[in-house]
């Protein structure tokens, strides 16, 4: 059994904890937060953007610390789970490596690119796992358009158009300044980064248009410029939306053989599919709408992301989708495109 511990109890950490209930091989055994209430297992006070909001908890079997250090330290603790604000990622995280302990951190992996070198280096060097929270490749329909990309069932993909956008966040204090998460091109469209790195590779050069706010990206229209023989990829993401085009995320997928289509959201505080997984076949021209498996719940895309986690501590073995690399390189990604609408060029990645 892999116990796992959890530092910090905000939005993501309640989320964590939940996913756990339905993990094979591994549970929850410890948490972490200064807040007192919430060791006592008064959660109220949680809410996010999607899922319900925190209630009361029963924690009589959890080992609850109000230090993270302590829990660090416990020596029955095999993977340290961090869901606290990203500025604080490198610090917890080096003191998790320099106990010899594996670490799942929440995404992005930082804000500061020197502070993501510094952190894959530092677990490579200390032989433990770095494992980075990217939870949208756990997502059924995304999960699904990954398999059918790499299994090549379809032939090779020619071309993708990704999009996420969001209305600025009233949900949480914490979000209320985008700057502080290094702008809505690192904290939301790192997953679009992340995913196209995943099918395609890291793009040679990126050509963004978009809007900056005092150096931080606020919306994105990125091109990624692969070699000649590779596919032809855009995205659009950002954070300008009006308020109640609260999210929304979608794909357009070319293969040789087949077009997979998706795309879903929230409008007016109700969740909306505007196009349901679907797979058009080349040769008959024929649709099928396609309800990919995976959990009901919520939550069912973390516990996928923790049992993934899970299976590498076992196999001392990262799965590529929780690469710390990976997440490292989304987040160069990030820079690039930063730098592209600043000064209206393609970038070398």
């Amino acid at each position: 059994m892999i116990n796992i511990g959890i530092v910090g109890l905000g939005f993501m950490g309640y989320t964590h904890y939940t996913a756990s209930h339905k993990l094979r091989g591994g549970k929850v055994t410890a948490i972490a937060t200064r807040d007192a209430k919430k060791r006592a297992g008064d959660w109220t006070s949680i809410q996010g953007n999607f899922g319900p909001r925190g209630g009361q908890v029963d924690l009589s079997r959890i080992r609850v610390y109000g230090d993270h250090r302590e829990l660090i330290n416990d020596p029955e603790i095999h993977l340290v789970d961090i869901c606290l604000p990203t500025d604080m990622h490198e610090q917890v995280v080096g003191e998790v490596i320099a106990a010899g302990k594996h670490v799942l951190v929440e995404k992005p992996i930082a804000v500061d690119l020197k502070a993501a070198d510094r952190m894959v280096k530092a677990a490579e060097k200390a032989g433990v796992l770095l494992m980075v929270g990217h939870v949208l490749p756990f997502f059924p329909e995304f999960k699904f358009a990954a398999d059918m990309v790499h299994s090549g069932k379809h032939g090779k993909l020619l071309g993708a158009h990704f999009k996420r956008v969001i209305a600025p966040p009233d949900w949480s204090g914490g979000m209320s300044d985008f700057r502080k998460l290094g702008g809505w091109g690192i904290d939301l469209h790192i997953h679009d980064n992340h995913f196209i790195s995943l099918l395609c590779g890291r793009p040679e050069q990126v050509f963004s248009r978009g809007l900056l706010v005092d150096g931080f990206v606020n919306h994105v229209q990125s091109s990624y410029v692969f070699s000649n023989s590779g596919p032809a990829v855009t995205c659009v993401s950002g954070g300008i939306a009006a308020k109640g085009h609260q999210f929304a995320h979608a794909f357009e997928i070319y293969l040789e053989k087949a077009t997979l289509l998706f795309a879903a959201g929230t409008i007016g505080g109700e969740a909306v599919v505007d196009r349901p997984l679907t797979v058009i076949t080349q040769q008959d021209g024929k649709s099928r709408e396609v309800r990919p498996k995976g959990g009901d719940e919520w939550y069912a895309a973390f516990t996928g992301e923790l049992q993934s986690a899970i299976k590498a501590v076992k196999d001392k073995q990262v799965s590529p989708i929780l690469s710390g690399a990976l997440a490292r390189d989304a987040l160069k990604l990030c820079y690039a495109e930063a730098k592209s609408i600043a000064t209206g060029k393609p970038v070398a990645v």
